[in-house]
């Protein structure tokens, strides 16, 4: 960040009643924003975010320790390092939501009832949201699918089929949570056997890349709905898989 750019902060006695370090920590945050500053970015000295915030070096180490733990930047170590700020992603959303959703008791089960409702809504905003280089991946993950010599190349191209579906521009809290939702319930679920459900679930996939290429918003969000109530009744033959709690990871 540089002088130029430096943004006037409350002092210290017109703060909130909250723990110092946290406080800083969304400054820095808001800052961030604010510069629009991209992955990759390096932040100012640790002298000069003393002076900015005005805390104590302790305070400031604390502060940004908690936005390295929730991925917002990394600490790059040696000579030129420094606070890095990171690319956000629905993995470090979804590692921070397992948290809480451990200490809520919250069942696998749950997380698949929410992706029942969000995917699909997903596919009806693909379908509406016309993208022509989005409908090209996904016809050709559709194929990579069919063509895959094993299972784990299969179940690579599916995952990504979804991806690039729950990827669709627009609404970024949506996409934020509806993918670290995803992400979290596939680490928990061990790859499927190829079976003819899983054959059942390719073409799914073909019949949904086609109706989102033809902008048929109701057909897409039908046939998504219908692909994830196979997918749940298929995780539901683990008879103890979806009654797990959902661990921090």
């Amino acid at each position: 960040m540089s002088e130029a750019s430096q943004v006037a902060h409350p002092p210290p006695w017109e703060r909130r009643a909250e723990k110092v370090s946290v406080i800083i920590a969304k400054e820095i945050v808001r800052d961030i924003a604010r510069q629009r500053l991209a992955p990759g970015s390096i932040l100012e000295s640790e002298g000069m975010m003393l002076r900015r915030y005005r805390v104590a070096r302790a305070s400031l180490r604390e502060a940004l320790r908690i936005l390295e733990i929730h991925g917002i930047i990394r600490i790059k170590p040696g000579p030129g390092g420094g606070p890095v700020v990171t690319r956000i992603d629905s993995g470090d959303f979804g590692r921070m939501a397992t948290l809480f959703f451990q200490a809520l008791d919250i069942r696998v089960a749950e997380l698949m009832e929410t992706r029942l409702i969000l995917e699909p809504v997903m596919a009806r905003l693909a379908a509406e949201r016309r993208d022509p280089e989005r409908d090209e991946r996904l016809r050709a993950l559709v194929r990579a699918g069919f063509d895959a010599g094993d299972a784990d190349e299969q179940w690579r191209a599916d995952h990504a089929f979804h991806d690039v579906i729950l990827s669709t521009p627009g609404n970024r809290p949506l996409n934020l949570m509806a993918q670290a939702v995803r992400d979290i319930f596939v680490e928990r679920v061990p790859n499927m056997a190829v079976t003819e459900s899983c054959r059942e679930g390719r073409r799914a996939h073909a019949a949904i890349a086609e109706a989102i290429v033809a902008g048929d918003a109701d057909e897409a969000e039908r046939l998504m709905r219908d692909h994830m109530h196979e997918y749940a009744d298929a995780a539901a033959l683990d008879g103890t898989l979806l009654a797990e709690t959902v661990d921090w990871r």
